[in-house]
């Protein structure tokens, strides 16, 4: 009797890879197809810079990438090294940060400058923990510069990141609340390797192609597992506990130009909101503010109160805890009178350089005062010719 030969052994076969994997290899196919050029990023296969990393990220809390580039570009300049920024002075720090705003991430990023250079010797150390005891970086920032500047594998979430998540898993629960579960949901995904990578895709597939509104499904990557898209309404999310408004605040700021066209100024404390910024002298900014008791703050310059005119209309800015509303008033002043104690005389052509909040580079344009690099005195036979009343808008 002939027995049959046995079947040959099948060859186990690979398992199906998770969906974890499925993400992150669909995301990561996607990003070196689609990434961003920017100028603090690396390219594909080059190290990345952990100062342009810190930089950036640092730069880009709470502003756009558009707002930041050319911010990024005039500090590397300026400052090429952590060790350039570490030696620089505060105050020209804080002049090439004028107008990006949120004035305390200066302040932090000068001493945290220093402290890369006296407790590691000018190198950015690569871990989370080391990094998050640094000045000025937290839970965000120190998983950022560790996973795409040192390949740690962490991912860091931000806004973009969140509204990625909430979406793919179409996460009910709100924010702040729900940030414990997304970070479970980032977590899972984050890949063996390429981590860097991988945090800086998931940021441009937020940022450029699910965005909070009118998000570009049929080009996502994550299309076909993205829970909020089947449902239909990924724009519903994340959800959000609603944000309390901060209550009105209001104020007066003087803008004194002498006939060479120079501008009284102070420098605003360290400690506190604009710390160690720039500005015109102003009242206390509160919700009791009374315009009719204004020019009883009004700074000791030798002129009657009557000297000083009240600018049509108000000047309006946010505050991430309160909206402001400031009244402007000017004055013309001698050639020879003597700042304050605790102001000083600025000249004309030097105001463009000053360490000026946008705030008050809304006041002083309020107020007829030329901000553009360069600017000229006015003509001595008119003083008054740089301050001038807005023009009204035609009906």
């Amino acid at each position: 009797m002939t027995l049959a030969a046995p079947p040959p052994a099948r060859k186990p076969s690979s398992p199906e890879p998770s969906a974890a994997v499925r993400l992150t290899a669909a995301l990561l196919a996607w990003y070196d197809r689609h990434r961003r050029v920017l100028p603090w990023r690396a390219p594909a296969g080059v190290t990345a810079d952990p100062y342009a990393v810190w930089l950036s990220e640092i730069m880009l809390q709470q502003t756009t990438v558009k707002a930041v580039v050319p911010y990024f570009q005039t500090f590397t300049a300026a400052f090429p090294t952590v060790r350039d920024l570490a030696a620089a002075d505060l105050d020209a720090v804080l002049r090439l940060w004028a107008g990006l705003g949120y004035y305390a991430r200066a302040r932090n990023l000068h001493a945290c400058a220093k402290a890369v250079v006296e407790r590691h010797d000018g190198m950015f150390p690569a871990t989370v923990d080391q990094l998050r005891a640094l000045p000025g970086i937290g839970d965000y920032t120190a998983n950022a510069i560790a996973s795409i500047a040192f390949d740690v594998p962490v991912v860091p979430i931000d806004g973009n990141v969140e509204r990625v998540l909430t979406r793919l898993h179409a996460l009910e629960e709100e924010l702040p609340g729900a940030k414990p579960r997304l970070r479970a949901l980032a977590d899972a995904l984050e890949p063996a390797d390429r981590a860097g990578d991988f945090a800086q895709a998931l940021m441009d597939l937020g940022a450029t192609i699910c965005t909070p509104k009118s998000p570009a499904c049929v080009l996502c990557p994550w299309a076909a597992p993205c829970a909020a898209r089947r449902r239909g309404d990924p724009e519903s999310f994340p959800r959000k506990t609603p944000k309390k408004e901060g209550r009105l605040r209001r104020g007066a700021a003087f803008v004194a130009v002498r006939p060479d066209g120079a501008v009284l100024v102070r420098t605003r404390p360290e400690k506190g909101l604009l710390g160690g910024m720039t500005e015109v002298p102003t009242t206390e900014w509160s919700a009791s503010f009374s315009e009719r008791s204004a020019l009883d703050h009004a700074p000791a310059l030798g002129v009657a109160s009557k000297s000083w005119r009240r600018v049509p209309g108000v000047v309006t800015h946010v505050f991430t805890h309160f909206p402001l509303e400031l009244f402007v008033f000017v004055a013309s002043v001698a050639t020879g009178a003597e700042a304050p104690a605790d102001s000083r005389w600025v000249a004309c052509e030097k105001i463009s350089g000053e360490a000026f909040p946008n705030v008050m580079r809304k006041v002083l344009v309020h107020a007829g005062i030329d901000m553009k690099p360069g600017a000229t005195a006015p003509n001595q036979s008119k003083p008054s010719s740089r301050i001038s009343k807005p023009k009204r808008s035609p009906r």
